[in-house]
Formats: structure tokens, C-alpha cells, sequence
């Protein structure tokens, strides 16, 4: 086992992103003791990597813990918590905004990506239009129904698991039939080649949104999403999303929830960290720092 101290010259509230993995009942983790598994299994390496705090949000210090490729497991912890990109200047950013309150009461929040980028973009068109407690309800039976648990923490199927599945397998699980579609035949397009996910990477924001809403069952809403937690895009900003819409009435002290047309104008001021805006907000609904 091979374990590394990892150092930022910057604020990270690593408190915040658990308190925000918790929700999710396939992540194995302890608040407590402030530690999360991160369950990698890509490029032939399948390991799991324990992330320990063991600084501050003022000084944030990690203990990383796994066993195999040591390189480039740290390599894609980094990448998943955006170790690269520097809070303090996103937080000088907003103090010129708007949003300066906001930032001023939730100091060095985080934008961070899910796990993998296949588990992102099915858990997004799981949750999409259902309520939080349901939408997590869906995602963990269908992780633990056809993905698999090893050394304690649950790892997403594979799409090819998926793509062999019926749509019935799924409407077993209480998926609608539409969602079930939508699951299987996604999956099915990545197995296929037809949907190459890692191409993203070096498509605009833009073209990316383009490009996956030509797949039937995904919308703005959904390649927003998956954008931001899939490829932690930073200037992403769902205007559509009722969270933030509700965030926003109550920031601004609106008698009624905002208009896109107004909302869209003042966000580009927030440009180009828009997807930390966009969590600014949601984190004032949960009301807790």
C-alpha cells in the first residue's frame, strides 16, 4: 500500500463536499473522521483510494491511501477534487459580483466531479425530473442491482452491463418506462461507438451540449449537469434548474421566482466560474456553512 500527503496553496472546504457526498447512499464515507473512498476503475487499474483531511478549510492538508498504480491514481483523485484550480482566485472573482454576500457566507466551496464520467451521465438522466429522495432511491438499486461491491465500496455497472440489460429489468427497479429507455439505450450508443464520452474532454461547453442532447432522454438540463459533475466544467450555469431558481428568490429577496431572461444577463457577469455561482446558490438553500 503507498500513501501520500497532498498539500493546497489554497482554501477548500472538504467539510462542504462530504456534507454533499452524504446524500448519495453508494458513497462510503465518514464525516467524522473526514474521510471518503474513491472507487477507480478505468485504463485496466481497479483500486479504491481513501481521501482523509488532516488540515483546515484555511489550510488544507490530504492523506491519500491505495494500492496500485500510486502516479496515477494521485493523478485522477486530483483531477475528481479539482486540486488544479485555485479557490482563492474564484473567491477574489466574486467579491467584484453580485454574489459577494454569498461568498463571504460560504467561503472555499468546491466544485467537484463525480467518480467516473459514465457513472455522471447515468446518474443525471436517473435523477432528472425526480424529487431527491427518490431520484437516490433509483440510482442505488440500480447500482446495486447490476454494479458490484469490493472492499467496501459499491462501483457503478459498466455500460456494457447495461446495454445488455431489458427495459423491463429496469421497470422492475420502479424506473419509468421512458427512463428505462433512456438508460439502456445510452448505454447501448457508448458500447456501440456511436457516444465516445472522453471526447468531450476537449469539446466547448457548447459543443458538448449539442452534441448529447441529440441523444433521445437527454436535455439542456441534463448535459448541464452532467458537464459540471461529469467534466467539472467551471462556467456552467442551469438557469432552468428549480433549486437554483428558488436560491435566487431568496438571495435577491424576490416576491416570486426569477424570469431566465433576468437571470441569464446577471449570471454572465459571474462568468467564468458560473458553476460556482450555480453551487453558491444551491448551498444557501441547504443553509449550512
Amino acid at each position: 500500500m503507498w500513501r501520500e500527503t497532498v498539500t493546497l496553496p489554497f482554501k477548500y472546504d472538504f467539510d462542504f463536499v462530504l456534507e454533499r457526498m452524504e446524500e448519495d447512499p453508494l458513497i462510503h464515507l465518514d464525516r467524522e473522521k473526514k474521510w471518503v473512498d474513491i472507487p477507480v476503475s478505468d485504463r485496466d487499474v481497479r483500486d479504491v483510494v481513501r481521501v482523509t483531511s488532516i488540515g483546515t478549510t484555511e489550510e488544507p492538508v490530504f492523506l491519500l491511501e491505495g494500492e496500485k498504480e500510486k502516479d496515477y491514481l494521485l493523478e485522477r483523485v486530483s483531477d475528481i477534487f479539482l486540486w488544479n484550480r485555485n479557490i482563492n482566485e474564484i473567491e477574489d472573482h466574486f467579491k467584484e459580483t453580485s454574489l459577494a454576500e454569498l461568498q463571504k457566507e460560504f467561503p472555499a466551496t468546491p466544485v467537484v466531479k463525480s467518480f467516473h464520467p459514465y457513472d455522471a451521465l447515468m446518474r443525471v438522466i436517473i435523477h432528472q425530473q425526480l424529487n431527491t429522495s427518490f431520484a437516490y432511491t433509483l440510482s442505488t438499486r440500480f447500482v446495486q442491482e447490476y454494479g458490484y461491491k469490493w472492499r467496501g465500496v459499491w462501483f457503478y455497472p459498466t455500460p456494457e452491463t447495461v446495454a445488455s440489460l431489458s427495459y423491463e429489468d429496469l421497470r422492475k427497479l420502479q424506473f419509468s418506462g421512458r427512463k428505462a429507455e433512456y438508460v439502456i439505450d445510452t448505454s447501448r450508443k457508448i458500447v456501440k461507438g456511436e457516444v465516445d464520452l472522453h471526447s468531450f474532454y476537449s469539446m466547448t461547453d457548447e459543443e458538448t451540449k449539442n452534441s448529447l442532447t441529440k441523444i433521445r432522454g437527454i436535455g439542456k438540463w441534463t448535459a448541464q449537469n452532467w458537464l459540471m459533475t461529469g467534466l467539472g466544467r467551471p462556467d456552467l450555469f442551469p438557469e432552468a434548474d428549480v433549486g437554483i431558481q428558488n436560491a435566487w428568490k431568496k438571495y435577491f429577496d424576490l416576491d416570486t421566482k426569477p424570469d431566465r431572461s433576468e437571470m441569464i444577463p446577471e449570471s454572465e457577469r459571474w462568468a467564468p466560474y458560473r458553476s460556482y455561482a450555480a453551487l453558491l446558490l444551491w448551498r444557501s438553500l441547504m443553509g449550512k456553512k
